[in-house]
């Protein structure tokens, strides 16, 4: 599937005696912005602004390249538990680690997404994108609100969960989402649970 600008391409190649001409399903709008500078402006996404400026990822959301950012909105920041959210917030290899994990290493639009794709992160893991009728879906939940804002860098799809990497979780949080949680629960009872988290 070709997208130019994330419109989709509908037939290509009509060759014309002056030139060649390709029909898609959409007008192309300029396009000014770079990621970093839809972050800044947009509202919704005020803890994902100041997540970046403390992890340093400025300067590479406003360099050239092509990124697919995947941006937690306001909202799916605010579904964290607060201790959570504030561990990984006061922890810089933590919080680069899980916003890694929410960057593409290549500009995908929607229309390019077909399902059961696998996409690579920055951070080294994998997110399988797919559809869901018309939805976008991550890790087989249709969690993106926003889809396909346009950068000079890239491309923005909003999203309104975190997608929190194993990386950046402690033991504790590890151990409860696997076949160990009723182990979890011993060391719980038993007042050793610190250790873990």
């Amino acid at each position: 599937i070709v997208t130019v600008n994330c419109a989709r391409l509908l037939k290509a190649d009509h060759h014309a005696t002056n030139g060649v001409v390709h029909v898609i399903d959409k007008v192309i709008a300029t396009t000014t912005n770079t990621i970093q500078q839809i972050i800044e402006t947009e509202e919704s996404l005020e803890t994902l602004r100041a997540a970046v400026a403390a992890s340093d990822l400025n300067s590479l959301l406003e360099s050239e390249g092509q990124y697919t950012l995947l941006a937690p909105t306001n909202e799916a920041f605010e579904k964290i538990p607060r201790e959570t959210l504030n561990r990984i917030l006061g922890d810089p290899e933590a919080l680069r680690d899980l916003l890694n994990h929410h960057i593409l290493k290549s500009a995908m639009c929607a229309e390019a997404i077909i399902a059961g794709l696998t996409m690579e992160t920055l951070e080294g893991t994998t997110l399988d994108v797919g559809c869901s009728g018309e939805e976008l879906t991550l890790n087989g939940k249709p969690i993106i609100a926003n889809k396909d804002v346009l950068a000079t860098n890239g491309v923005v799809h909003f999203v309104n969960e975190l997608l929190i990497p194993d990386s950046a979780k402690t033991l504790f949080e590890l151990a409860q989402e696997s076949e160990v949680s009723k182990s979890v629960e011993f060391f719980r009872q038993a007042g050793l649970s610190s250790h873990l988290t």
